[in-house]
């Protein structure tokens, strides 16, 4: 009789399994080339017609593999029944060509052969292994599967040939079981007659003793889901159903009918198989307990055994490649130096920029670099020539024909640096104190404000990156009312302060740190007239305003990943991270409150400051009156000199401080006494 010949399984990898694949080796497996557990599934072998010919084509014996396949839920498709398998990554393609296949084959065949043996259990009869190297670099993934079955000795023998499954059983037979398999698909499974009817009843192999006792050998029958669609060969499956049959209830022959109607047309005929199967000599005896050899490397596509390569660079969208590059360096951080970095904390951080000059480039792109999905920059003024060549974000063409509105010009150039950024910009001016509002402009000055209030609102960290003092006024006024994180960065000619507004919530505990004109004794006021052209410009170092944006950032994730965020207390002056007060310190570091940078000596000195209760910008005396008044508070303060002075009471601290020297005897002495 002809030996049967099983088709052997193919490997079927969606590209989904490969972005899944690359997000559990930068989050999750790191440098570990530990075996974890990976899912699979196939279903009915299908066929196709040549459209010449008319002949009938079988597609591939395929196992899939795709984006849920590392889940810990183990569902398969509609259809389809699941195989677990075992996956091995490791982190050098060295590594992938000197690992000892022969033992991981054989430890995978080996559980096979104990989950037949031991828990007489078809559960593991399709599993397989799976080894990989991911090139995360350059988008290649080298790979290589093993689908290990048992080889039979002697060969199984097929009597006669196979045949269709209808010349075998009724239409109403194999319908009843179509309706039992899609209902339901099983992947393999015992069928015998009902009694007195022309429909089957199904069982689980396990029950081979009880279903089958008191039957005929020849109304016996083993099914399984056949993923081949060959005519005259089953799938790979059937080789480790025939070994357990063959180890548990050995029998001279076996009814096998090969399933493959998982998706038949209304009226089509079965395409199911039906052959009787036999192991030649000794068949019928008590079976060995010793394992047979195992076969099932998959070959190449050179039809030789070694691995395959799957190259998506070419194929995937660029866009999906610049997301997943832009954030490795990131999530390499945390493979051995922090892993208990929170980066999806800081790339759901929306952050709002009050400046697109130098400092709000710098920021800008020093955001893109941590993470950040979310940026949105403010400015009222338009690219100029001398822009460029300090503020990465501009180029020569947005110069011209009075040049481009900063804000939006500065958005769209972080999109085309990466498409992934959610980057807009307004053209804005944010009204000042010192800087009246004439009435025919206070509607103007209105919708403004409450655009910004708006702004401040959608946002949950702002940097204020103004070249004025007065300009930073109404966005801390907001930023303390509302509560959100505010940076302010300021440069000098070789000098910067990197700072952090204090939060109103700490003020009940007596810590509540300063904001930005807290060490002012005077109200912000008009800086802006009758200056020259050095006052006008931001005269500073060219690398001044790099570092004091990286700085500022830096504070900001620092922040981020402080246990107490928002409310992380400022070290001690002093501190320098070693001797840093306890609890002062997060994932990385010190989060201090001012950081004073000094380019001529090339060294940062951390200062803390505490906020003053006459404060024209933080003080609970001007945010209750902001939230009581709105922008009537506000116009008063933009329009009447002298308003936040007598609001906060740093006029009556004049009046007292007049009346102290005043009070002091002063004697003049003669001088030629002392001659």
């Amino acid at each position: 009789m002809p030996i049967v010949q099983f088709t052997p399984f193919s490997s079927l990898v969606q590209p989904a399994f490969w972005h899944a694949l690359t997000d559990l080796k930068i989050d999750v497996l790191r440098l570990s080339d530990e075996a974890i557990p990976v899912h699979g599934s196939y279903s009915a072998g299908r066929s196709v017609k040549d459209r010449e010919s008319g002949a009938e084509i079988a597609l591939g014996c395929n196992l899939s593999v795709g984006g849920e396949s590392f889940s810990k839920e183990d569902k398969a498709p509609a259809h389809s029944v699941s195989a677990t398998g075992v996956f091995k990554n490791y982190n050098t393609i060295e590594e992938f060509k000197a690992a000892d296949k022969t033992a991981l084959f054989a430890q995978v065949s080996d559980e096979i052969w104990k989950s037949i043996t031991v828990d007489r259990s078809t559960a593991q009869l399709s599993r397989f292994l799976l080894i990989t190297f991911a090139d995360l670099k350059k988008y290649k993934y080298y790979y290589w599967f093993a689908f290990p079955a048992f080889a039979a000795k002697p060969a199984w023998e097929i009597q006669g040939d196979w045949k269709g499954a209808s010349d075998e059983f009724s239409d109403t037979f194999l319908s009843a079981i179509e309706s039992a398999q899609l209902a339901s698909p099983r992947a393999f499974f015992l069928v015998r007659p009902k009694a007195g009817s022309d429909e089957p009843e199904l069982a689980p192999v396990e029950e081979y003793d009880t279903f089958f006792a008191n039957v005929n050998p020849v109304e016996r029958t083993i099914a399984f889901l056949d993923p081949s669609a060959a005519p005259g060969n089953p799938g790979w499956p059937l080789r480790n159903l025939l070994t357990y049959l063959a180890a548990l209830h050995p029998a001279t022959s076996h009814r096998v009918l090969c399933w493959r109607d998982a998706e038949r047309p209304a009226g089509a005929p079965f395409k199911s198989r039906f052959g009787v199967v036999s192991q030649g000599a000794g068949t019928g005896e008590a079976a060995s307990t010793e394992k047979p050899a195992a076969v099932g490397w998959e070959k190449n596509v050179q039809g030789k055994l070694g691995p395959r390569v799957a190259d998506l660079a070419p194929m995937m969208d660029p866009t999906r490649l610049a997301d997943q590059a832009v954030d490795l360096n990131l999530k390499l951080m945390r493979w051995r130096i922090l892993p208990a970095l929170d980066l999806e904390k800081v790339a759901s951080t929306r952050c709002l920029l009050l400046g697109a000059g130098t400092l709000g480039c710098y920021v800008a792109r020093t955001l893109m670099g941590w993470g950040v999905r979310t940026i949105t920059l403010v400015d009222s003024a338009r690219v100029s020539f001398s822009n460029p060549v300090r503020q990465p974000l501009f180029e020569f063409e947005d110069c011209l024909d009075g040049g481009k509105p900063k804000a939006a010009c500065a958005a769209e150039r972080l999109k085309k640096i990466f498409p992934g950024v959610n980057a807009s910009g307004h053209s804005l001016s944010i009204p000042m104190p010192g800087h009246p509002i004439p009435p025919a402009s206070v509607a103007q000055a209105r919708a403004d404000v409450e655009k910004l209030e708006k702004l401040v609102d959608e946002h949950d960290a702002v940097f204020l990156l103004m070249d004025s003092r007065e300009s930073r006024w109404l966005p801390t006024v907001l930023g303390a009312a509302k509560g959100k994180v505010v940076l302010n960065a300021a440069l000098g000619f070789d000098t910067f302060l990197v700072m952090r507004h204090g939060v109103r919530a700490a003020l009940a505990k007596g810590d509540r740190l300063g904001c930005y004109y807290c060490n002012d004794i005077v109200a912000p006021a008009d800086s802006l007239t009758d200056r020259t052209l050095d006052q006008m410009c931001t005269v500073t170092r060219p690398g001044l305003a790099a570092i004091a944006a990286s700085t500022a950032v830096e504070l900001l994730v620092s922040l981020l990943q402080h246990p107490d965020g928002i409310n992380a207390p400022a070290p001690p002056p002093q501190s320098q991270g070693g001797d840093a007060a306890p609890g002062s310190e997060g994932v990385l570091g010190i989060v201090p409150h001012q950081l004073r940078g000094f380019l001529a000596q090339f060294r940062n000195m951390p200062i803390k400051g505490a906020a003053y209760d006459r404060c024209t910008g933080c003080s609970e005396t001007i945010i209750k009156a902001y939230e009581t008044d709105g922008f009537d508070m506000l116009l008063k303060a933009f329009n009447e000199p002298g308003f936040l002075e007598v609001l906060t009471g740093l006029d009556k601290l004049y009046d007292e401080g007049e009346a102290a020297l005043e009070a002091v005897g002063w004697e003049e002495e003669d001088g030629e006494d002392d001659f």
